[in-house]
């Protein structure tokens, strides 16, 4: 925090006691749950919530683990802060006291590791602290709040599955002004990073099927071997991005996954490619796929493949965009608070992709997403000195694990400094540079 910070007098009366939430977080932690299977996960969030204050209006069971507290603070701004809370099949190796050693059955009927890989236990429990801070504070702004807490956001479709549910309406959330999300990043802990328009990548998962003629592995000239049809399109791929996409665009083609066949004596008569395809506006992303079709039919025509190729898109997630005007508004705050901490506007665009936008663009409302840092001080100081940055662990990195502190604490506080920016009162009190100033 700033010494100067406008927010320095309530943050010292009105933050509550971060050890209840540092224990909550090692807990979360220790019991992480993919996507959609959330429960343990939410009844641990909905029996927070009912302690930290009688006026939170607690809504469970929105589309399975979904949930919403809101409180009806008086006239003013409706604000959503959204956190998800999923975590992802990944065996931990980080040898925390708390790390993750539990096991699920998946769809195969196969036991698979589970870890929050990616943050989402930081995102909940940063979330209910903020919650609490804004609640004790309560005298000092006004509108309506809502926390949203969200399962399956790796599985790209929560937040969809939540508005199809009926989130706005028959679960009764009121419709937001203004919706703000965050990430916890593998960068310096204690930093915040944020920037006005495109933010994070759109993503594509594809699927494609390419037939061959299956037969003995010992006469492959009577037959047509899927694999090597498949693996000349794998190869080609990669020119999409170096030849066909304008240089310095962020656009990114993998190839996540080929199968084909069961048996070591068997040519199949198919394969299966999977594809991540990221791109950060609707004409890169059109043109990226007609490429992708081009060069697969291509393909199958010079191996003589029987059949058509089959096309399928598995998931569609756009672009994030924020909205200018409220990053900016908020970014100012940030900086105010933060100090250099605020890392404006040195973000860059993220080739990751994030479903926090469905909320905003479903109801046709601005947002703004913003990351703060969560990797260990002291190492990262340490690898920076000795150039190894680039050897941290990321996220999805099977030792990935946010420090505890300050990570949780400027998670919070970020959130409370936005939301009480954006409340009608804040942003009305503003001090002339758009900064939000608490009334006396």
């Amino acid at each position: 925090m700033s010494p100067t910070s406008p927010f320095k007098a309530f943050f010292e009366a009105h933050t509550p006691d971060y050890r209840p939430y540092e224990e909550f977080y090692k807990t979360l932690h220790a019991n992480p749950e993919v996507s959609w299977r959330e429960v343990e996960t939410a009844e641990a969030i909905a029996n927070r919530l009912s302690q930290i204050s009688p006026h939170l209006q607690i809504t469970r069971g929105i589309e399975g683990t979904g949930l919403i507290a809101v409180m009806r603070n008086g006239l003013g701004r409706t604000v959503l802060l959204r956190a998800d809370m999923d975590a992802l099949p990944v065996e931990e190796l980080t040898g925390l006291e708390y790390a993750s050693k539990k096991r699920v059955e998946d769809a195969d009927g196969s036991m698979q590791p589970v870890m929050h890989a990616c943050g989402h236990d930081m995102h909940v429990t940063a979330l209910l602290a903020a919650t609490e801070t804004l609640i004790l504070g309560r005298t000092q702004w006004s509108g309506t709040l809502v926390c949203l807490f969200q399962p399956a956001e790796e599985s790209g479709n929560g937040a969809r599955r939540m508005i199809e549910d009926g989130l706005y309406d028959k679960h009764g959330c009121p419709i937001p002004d203004i919706l703000l999300g965050q990430h916890v990043s593998p960068r310096k802990s204690g930093h915040t990073d944020t920037r006005p328009g495109p933010l994070m990548a759109g993503v594509d998962e594809m699927k494609i099927i390419v037939y061959g003629r299956g037969g003995h592995a010992s006469m492959p000239h009577m037959s047509v071997d899927p694999i090597v049809l498949a693996s000349h399109i794998v190869v080609r791929l990669q020119t999409i991005v170096s030849r066909e996409v304008t240089p310095g665009s962020l656009a990114v083609v993998t190839v996540a996954s080929l199968h084909s066949g069961k048996a070591i004596n068997v040519i199949s008569d198919h394969a299966t490619i999977e594809l991540s395809i990221r791109s950060v506006d609707s004409e890169a992303r059109d043109s990226i796929i007609g490429a992708i079709k081009r060069i697969v039919e291509a393909e199958c025509n010079a191996s003589d493949s029987p059949r058509d190729p089959v096309f399928e898109v598995v998931s569609s997630i756009p672009a994030m965009y924020n909205d200018p005007n409220t990053t900016h508004t908020i970014n100012r705050s940030f900086s105010a608070h933060f100090g250099h901490q605020n890392r404006n506007p040195a973000c860059e665009i993220v080739p990751a992709s994030e479903d926090f936008s469905h909320l905003a663009t479903a109801v046709g409302k601005p947002y703004c997403f913003w990351f703060f840092g969560g990797h260990d001080t002291s190492d990262w100081e340490e690898r920076a000195k000795a150039n190894r940055l680039d050897a941290a662990p990321s996220l999805h990195s099977a030792l990935f694990a946010p420090a505890i502190q300050p990570t949780l604490s400027i998670g919070a506080e970020a959130l409370v400094v936005a939301a009480m920016t954006m409340f009608s009162d804040y942003a009305n009190g503003s001090d002339g540079q758009g900064v939000a100033v608490p009334r006396a």
